[in-house]
Parts: structure tokens; C-alpha cells; sequence
């Protein structure tokens, strides 16, 4: 990797993707971008590693989940319902909800949740990047946020993100593994500028980030010895920690 900076991703609740980057000393820059696209061509030339927040790789005809979606949801526990299994490829194509269910549906066997057909649109992105552009392959790889603020915790975060007890909790995962993460934070949210950008989009971007930047723990995965989809791309959720989750 000739990068220096490291980046965490994430789709918008607002639209677009918000990304933020550090290098060695900490924040370097932050903004919002129209799509994965987008961002990897902002920094395709500084990124040792961009961590996202949405799905890489597909589920075959077998129908069965993702091992690393399993192995998340297993870690969150009761929050645990946050983590969705995504569309298939042929489905994550569809525009409309009713056409990927029923292409979902034939495909796996299983029903499509709405909320996982919300994360359609970053998947075809991530699917159409990797495959256009094989050296994204050494560089873009998934990771969860909540499942990063519970390896920085030691615990699964109890309240909803979108609640003022979630905040403060997940601000204070992130304090925890770094003092410098509040103005980190802060920064990030003043470079959104007039962005469509929530609150969450910015803890969540921050999160991955601080996963991507090499630290006193271990970069892992879930589960530790991914397997891969039939295009060869890795099923594995990254996460950064002392020990195995």
C-alpha cells in the first residue's frame, strides 16, 4: 500500500457518502462525496485502506447468509437486528423493492427485508467499483459500524444511534480508544459543510476510519478466515481489536 491515509465510508442517511480520513497524526480531512465512485476516485492516490459501511460480496444460489453477517449479529447480540442480510447481486440491480423481493426470493429461497433492499443501491456501487477497477480490490473493504464501536468498547452498544443515550455512547467507545476522537468528531462535522450528512453518518465514518488506521491492536475479521463470492470478492467484516470478537 503507497497510501498514507486512512479512510473510513459510509452511504448517507441524507444521500451520497460521507468519508473521513486519517493519516499518522490524526485527522486529515473529511467530506461528503455523490457515491463510492466518487470518493475512491477523491482518494485513489492517498488511501492505504478505505474501510465501508455497506456490503462486498454476494450470497450464491445456495440462499444461506453471509458467515460474517451471522458472526455480527452473534456480537451485538440484542443489537444484533441492525445487521441485515443484503440483497443478492441480481437483486441489489433492481430500482424498485417489489422487483428485487421477488429476483431475492427465486435467487435465495428467503424474503427480502425492506431495510436490507435500502442498502441495494451502495452494494451495486461497491459490486460495479470492484469489478471495473481491480486495484480498489487491495484497498476497499467492508466493515460495520456498530461492530467497531463494540470491539473499541468491549461491549455492544445498548441504546438506538439515533437516540441521545446511543450518541453519548458511541462517542464514548471512540474516546476510549483514542482521547483525541471528540474534536476528531467535531472536525469531521464542520467539513460536512452544507452536505446532507446526519450525525450518525459522521460517528459511523469516524468509526471506520479509526479502524483502517493502523494502532497499538489487531485489524481482524469476521469471520477470521473469510470466504469469498463467486467474483472472487472477500465476505468479511473488519474490525480492530486486542483480542478476537
Amino acid at each position: 500500500m503507497g497510501g498514507s491515509l486512512y479512510v473510513g465510508a459510509v452511504p448517507s442517511d441524507g444521500e451520497g457518502w460521507f468519508a473521513a480520513a486519517f493519516d499518522g497524526d490524526g485527522l486529515a480531512e473529511a467530506g461528503a462525496h455523490e457515491g463510492i465512485g466518487a470518493c475512491w476516485t477523491h482518494y485513489e492516490e492517498t488511501a492505504a485502506r478505505i474501510l465501508v459501511g455497506a456490503p462486498i460480496g454476494s450470497v450464491g444460489s445456495d440462499g444461506s447468509p453471509r458467515r460474517c453477517d451471522e458472526l455480527a449479529r452473534e456480537v451485538l447480540g440484542e443489537r444484533g437486528h441492525v445487521v441485515v442480510d443484503p440483497p443478492v447481486r441480481e437483486a441489489a440491480r433492481k430500482r424498485r423493492y417489489p422487483a428485487a423481493a421477488r429476483v431475492h426470493e427465486r435467487v435465495t429461497g428467503r424474503e427480502l427485508a425492506e431495510r436490507a433492499f435500502e442498502l441495494a443501491d451502495a452494494a451495486a456501487a461497491l459490486d460495479d467499483l470492484l469489478s471495473e477497477v481491480p486495484e480498489a480490490r487491495d484497498i476497499v473493504a467492508e466493515s460495520h459500524p456498530e461492530v467497531c464501536f463494540t470491539a473499541f468498547a468491549g461491549e455492544a452498544p445498548v441504546h438506538a444511534r439515533s437516540t441521545a443515550g446511543g450518541y453519548a455512547e458511541r462517542m464514548r467507545a471512540l474516546a476510549e480508544f483514542d482521547h483525541d476522537a471528540p474534536p476528531a468528531v467535531q472536525s469531521a462535522a464542520e467539513a460536512a459543510g452544507d452536505a446532507r450528512v446526519t450525525v450518525h453518518d459522521v460517528l459511523d465514518a469516524v468509526a471506520l476510519a479509526y479502524t483502517a488506521r493502523p494502532g497499538r491492536s489487531t485489524l481482524r475479521t469476521l469471520p477470521p478466515e473469510p470466504p469469498t463470492d463467486a467474483e472472487g470478492l472477500p465476505m468479511a467484516i473488519h474490525y480492530r481489536a486486542g483480542e478476537p470478537l
